[in-house]
């Protein structure tokens, strides 16, 4: 047996350990049985549609400001994609500004209109390094078509700020693959990425008793990232 002690665990960060717990508060970050866009069934379920206040927004508004800012990412202006990252993006512009960092924002609609002012995008004009938010990513599917949506517009799509990381294999063409939605938005559409937090602030929580069936709710997600799990970036 050695006597080297064991690796000590990792660090837990503040700011997503109060973001987890918030999003637990708020009935967000659910616990059970859940079948993904994959297919899969999960032991838990992230539905940002469920910040559905204005005290809610505007406390996700500050963890979304924060984290982007202690990433050090550089960006002209913010995109909210239909549908969620709309209120995502504007929440994030509004405390950005109240912090003193007054940036564009513009979104898009799904349905092109052919009269008022027509077309797609609402907003300002996308200009500059675009910076995209939105809740979380399972395929890439939504950033492909963001980056399609700026770079039409002779911008250039730069970082990606999302709610929650799942750090789990996306799937293509039905098939399991080995590297998650947010590792191919990184290497493959070369965007710089930031979550607030991932599935390993997520284990932390639930590791430290976060809530009152913890221990079971530990056992289950754990299962499930040992089965779906990628290694982190």
């Amino acid at each position: 047996m050695s006597n080297q002690d064991p690796s000590p665990a990792p660090v837990a960060d503040p700011l997503a350990q109060a973001f987890v717990a918030f999003a637990v508060e708020c009935g967000v970050l659910r616990f059970g049985e859940f079948k993904t866009k994959a297919g899969r069934m999960s032991p838990y379920f992230f539905n940002a549609g469920l910040f559905d206040d204005g005290a809610k927004l505007l406390r996700l508004a500050e963890f979304y400001a924060q984290r982007l800012l202690e990433s050090g990412i550089e960006f002209d202006m913010v995109f909210g994609p239909a549908y969620k990252g709309i209120p995502l993006g504007a929440a994030l512009a509004v405390e950005l500004a109240r912090r003193g960092r007054n940036v564009p924002f513009a979104y898009n609609r799904k349905e092109a209109k052919d009269h008022g002012e027509g077309g797609t995008l609402v907003g300002a004009p996308l200009k500059g390094r675009v910076l995209i938010v939105d809740d979380v990513m399972s395929a890439g599917t939504a950033a492909r078509e963001s980056i399609a949506i700026i770079q039409a517009a002779g911008a250039t799509p730069h970082a990606v700020c999302i709610a929650l990381d799942r750090q789990e294999m996306a799937t293509d063409k039905g098939q399991d693959v080995p590297y998650s939605a947010v590792q191919y938005v990184q290497r493959t559409l070369g965007l710089q990425v930031c979550s607030i937090a991932r599935l390993s602030d997520l284990m932390q929580y639930l590791e430290a008793g976060g809530h009152a069936t913890s221990a079971q709710d530990h056992q289950r997600v754990l299962a499930y990232r040992q089965r779906y799990g990628v290694e982190e970036s």
